[in-house]
């Protein structure tokens, strides 16, 4: 289908979008704007990314735009692409495909295609197959994405398992898309993924990887991982999650943790702040430690003789589940860390509201949890989804509390970055040693004391190491 439309759909790109046309115009080619960039102008706002499509071949593309751009890159070439900067702008000209995919394969057989409907055809969902032709601004939408769009639908150009057959990784956008642009999947979408979900098995653990922070890093991270669990997806590349969902009892002694673990990524989300706050918007590490922090619960779960539900310990073993599943899927090791410590810790702050905390105990919860206290902050006060208003309340105030001691320590001694009063050069000094393993139980000896008693002058120090020192056996080696 195509169609006009209103000349000021358009004024939100940027100029170089219509000179790009006229040179390709000028030299016999067709050029379109397409995906992306196209959906996101119906939605009101300009996509960061300027991807077009052409009838002309990589070879043909690069003479148009030789002596036009201001740095050009052939990396994508065999699949038709040449990449281009002009002034801020960085785009994308590829070649029409016409692709044949291998069904074992992520990996396309690239053919060059001549027509542009077919080039939308092969594209992953109807939204998404929209070109605007350039430079008339003539709007080229064969398969309704511009009502399906209009819908909150994601609907695919050709039959779903054709297209999840060709690409697999199409399922896990479809998810992604539920998160970052609140629509909903189609019947015969949404059964093709979960009659093809081992599929996606064929995946680079990165590029699952990658849809998959994309997701959690949407406006309705909620919606996108329930459709994971609900076709069946997560069981091949987030199992820890349908896990969650334990098998009720008849006397309903435990809540649903999955729901639960639902209710605190969103919460999590809402305690965010902007741009200039702590904790600014949308932070991966803090969302997918909320949907992870009770993952140990299945593997610890117990039920009492008094017709409790325990689950001891779930914290350190949710966090080891946590380490192994980010390996698998590639994260680097500073989200890793940070990921699991965070469900480590989410538990912690129970025995304060349980008890009065000396101050040592407050200085032990912020070294503890480091450059993420933000974070736990905002993880702890999201993981209360009890609808008794009174505990609710009542767990609001002891962490309030928690937090004004944690500022009000803070302003006394130099919370956030504890160390021993003496430093290792002083340790080796006074006590005649060499650098070497005895100098870390006397630092970790002194770090100890600086937790429990917080800053003491400096001859008090040195009498304590004196003591300890006493004790070691390295003390007494040359008697």
């Amino acid at each position: 289908m195509h169609s006009d439309v209103d000349p000021s759909f358009a004024d939100p790109l940027p100029p170089v979008v219509v000179e790009l046309g006229k040179l390709f115009t000028a030299a016999g080619h067709e050029l379109s704007l397409v995906g992306g960039p196209v959906r996101d102008l119906f939605l009101g706002r300009v996509s960061p990314d300027l991807d077009f499509t052409s009838d002309a071949d990589p070879d043909q593309i690069i003479a148009v735009i030789r002596r036009w751009a201001d740095a050009y890159w052939e990396i994508g070439r065999d699949f038709g692409t040449i990449g281009l900067r002009r002034g801020e702008h960085m785009i994308e000209v590829t070649t029409y495909r016409a692709e044949a995919y291998d069904a074992d394969s992520r990996k396309p057989q690239v053919v060059f295609g001549t027509s542009l409907k077919d080039d939308l055809y092969r594209r992953d969902f109807t939204i998404n197959s929209m070109a605007l032709k350039l430079p008339s601004m003539e709007l080229v939408d064969p398969f309704g994405g511009r009502e399906d769009l209009s819908n909150g639908v994601l609907r695919t150009p050709g039959s779903p398992s054709s297209s999840f057959s060709d690409d697999p990784l199409r399922m896990m956008r479809a998810a992604r898309f539920a998160s970052q642009l609140k629509v909903t999947v189609s019947p015969e979408v949404a059964a093709a993924m979960s009659s093809m979900a081992e599929r996606i098995t064929i995946i680079s653990a990165e590029r699952v990887r990658d849809e998959l922070v994309k997701l959690i890093c949407g406006t309705d991270p909620r919606a996108g991982i329930d459709i994971l669990v609900e076709s069946g997806l997560a069981d091949h590349v987030l199992p820890e999650v349908p896990a969650l969902r334990l098998e009720t009892d008849e006397h309903h002694r435990h809540k649903d943790v999955y729901q639960h673990s639902l209710q605190v990524l969103e919460q999590a989300c809402d305690l965010e702040t902007d741009n200039d706050g702590a904790v600014p918007a949308p932070d991966f590490v803090l969302r997918f430690a909320a949907l992870m922090h009770d993952v140990g619960k299945p593997a610890t779960r117990r039920f009492e003789s008094d017709g409790a539900v325990s689950f001891l310990h779930h914290d350190v073993v949710g966090s080891k589940l946590v380490k192994k599943r980010m390996r698998a899927l590639r994260f680097d090791n500073d989200s890793i860390k940070a990921v699991a410590r965070l469900v480590e810790l989410h538990m912690r702050f129970y025995g304060y509201g349980d008890s009065s905390w000396t101050d040592s105990a407050v200085r032990r919860y912020v070294n503890d949890a480091g450059h993420l206290l933000e974070r736990l902050h905002r993880l702890t006060r999201a993981d209360v989804t009890t609808r008794n208003r009174r505990k609710a309340e009542r767990l609001a105030f002891a962490y309030d509390d928690l937090e004004s001691r944690v500022v009000a320590l803070a302003e006394q001694e130099e919370l956030a970055a504890i160390r021993p009063d003496i430093d290792g050069e002083r340790i080796m000094e006074l006590l005649g040693i060499r650098p070497g393993p005895v100098v870390g139980r006397a630092y970790k000896f002194l770090l100890e004391e600086r937790m429990e008693n917080g800053p003491q002058e400096s001859a008090d120090v040195e009498r304590k190491l004196f003591e300890w020192w006493k004790d070691q056996p390295e003390a007494h080696s040359g008697d």
